[in-house]
């Protein structure tokens, strides 16, 4: 019987390998970007909320979002104490200018990552489910792309 051959102790990197540095310079622009989604899935539901029946209430918040009624009243606290939302006991919750500002830029881009993937034919049901996901990190350039691929594609 013959041995198989030794490895080599020091196997030659691939060529796609990132820097160090852009490797952690892209996961602490991924950790910000996760800080940020729960405030975005928040107003956005908020502002729907408003639009659609006229308020948002904490208990309508925790049926959209699948939380728990605590779990809503302790994010809209933050949410409040980072100046996003205005509430007053036993009323609505109500958006600030901040609020309503980052509720207006998640839902366009929400819409263009949404139109784009089902540009690429994908279903419905993972288009819905992977923007929610994409919406939130989508860098403006990508999202300049999706932008630009959809004028070309649209009739």
């Amino acid at each position: 019987m013959t041995s198989p051959a030794p490895r080599s102790p020091r196997r030659p990197a691939p060529t796609s390998v990132r820097s160090a540095e852009l490797q952690a310079s892209t996961l602490r622009h991924t950790r910000g970007k996760h800080l940020l989604e729960t405030a975005e899935d928040y107003v956005e539901a908020i502002a729907e909320l408003t639009d659609s029946v006229g308020e948002a209430r904490a208990v309508e918040l925790a049926k959209r979002l699948g939380v728990s009624h605590v779990t809503v009243i302790r994010t809209v606290a933050r949410l409040q104490r980072d100046g996003y939302v205005s509430t007053r006991p036993y009323r609505a919750i109500f958006l600030t200018e901040k609020g309503a500002t980052l509720a207006e830029e998640s839902r366009v881009r929400h819409d263009i990552v949404v139109e784009f993937l089902r540009s690429l034919g994908i279903p419905e049901r993972v288009v819905q489910g992977d923007a929610e996901g994409i919406e939130h990190h989508v860098s403006p350039e990508t999202l300049a792309a999706f932008k630009r691929h959809l004028k070309t594609t649209r009739p």
